[in-house]
């Protein structure tokens, strides 16, 4: 009885690690999905608008420890985040994503040049070495909700700021008359400047907008690991692993997708090392690809 109780609380525990992944990786999979599935723009420098909400919390933790409100930085840090890679992000279109619609090659290779560049710039700002923001008390702990059972509370917050953030995307996009500009954009641009909406402009805010919750994400990675230059860079795979698999343009499908990936990714590093881990993970999903190249829950639109 006793070996069940301790299996069922680790197994219990092993899902929330994966929840925690879960959330992270859906923060970023919302923006790249919008990007990506709305646009069709590959960017390759997502994983660095990442690490910008990331950087951007570590020093706005350093300015309120200095100043005393090191309790009431967070919620502060979470809207600098989104703002900043946000602003960042819609200079990028303006400054060269826009010259590159419908050369999806030119795109990757071009933002992959600027995440190269973004990195560096990283390493001679922060340095190369790993920082981590302090956090404010009430993230820090854990929440028992049964004895053995420990959940940390940043994790929980990670989990329902995933919860608002993808309830405030679902609204835009299919409760807002801006989502409605987005869609009709991506379904016939033709059509879309003929009844007077202005798609360059749908184009540079849905971008920056995707970069805006890639921030999102990195201010809520900081709460649950360190961040160095390349932190960003090392979720970019499983980010366009997570949209393409769960559909392009279809938000419950990278729902769907960010679970599942993620839960099968934690689980079977319960059970084996994580290099081994991943590649099952990846390897499972090419299959599946494969007999399903449009991926889990597809969006059909007129070209």
């Amino acid at each position: 009885m006793a070996e069940t109780s301790t299996l069922f609380t680790t197994l219990l525990m092993q899902g929330f690690a994966g929840m925690s992944l879960f959330s992270v990786l859906l923060l970023m999979a919302l923006g790249l999905a919008i990007i990506f599935g709305q646009m069709g723009v590959i960017n390759m420098a997502h994983g660095e608008f990442m690490t910008i909400g990331a950087y951007t919390t570590y020093i706005m933790s350093t300015f309120a420890e200095a100043h005393g409100f090191i309790n009431q930085y967070f919620i502060l840090a979470l809207i600098a985040a989104f703002a900043i890679a946000f602003a960042a992000g819609y200079l990028l279109e303006y400054l060269l994503i826009r010259r590159l619609y419908k050369r999806p090659l030119d795109t990757l290779l071009a933002t992959w040049g600027v995440s190269l560049v973004m990195q560096q710039a990283f390493r001679e700002i922060f340095g190369a070495r790993e920082v981590s923001p302090a956090l404010p008390e009430w993230l820090t702990g854990s929440y028992q909700p049964a004895p053995g059972i420990d959940l940390p509370v940043s994790g929980l917050m990670v989990l329902v700021l995933m919860l608002v953030v993808t309830f405030g995307v679902w609204l835009m996009m299919y409760r807002s008359r801006w989502g409605i500009r987005v869609r009709a954009t991506t379904q016939n641009r033709v059509i879309a400047d003929a009844v007077g909406i202005n798609t360059k402009r749908v184009d540079r805010i849905t971008f920056a907008l995707g970069c805006g919750l890639a921030g999102i994400a990195g201010a809520a990675f900081t709460t649950i690991a360190s961040t160095g230059p390349t932190t960003g860079s090392l979720f970019i795979v499983d980010t366009f692993l997570v949209v393409v698999f769960g559909g392009a343009a279809s938000l419950f499908g990278t729902i769907a997708s960010a679970f599942t990936i993620a839960q099968a990714q934690s689980g079977l590093e319960f059970l084996m090392t994580g290099s081994m881990a991943k590649v099952i993970t990846l390897v499972s999903v090419v299959l599946i690809l494969m007999m399903r190249p449009e991926g889990l829950f597809s969006v059909k639109v007129r070209k």
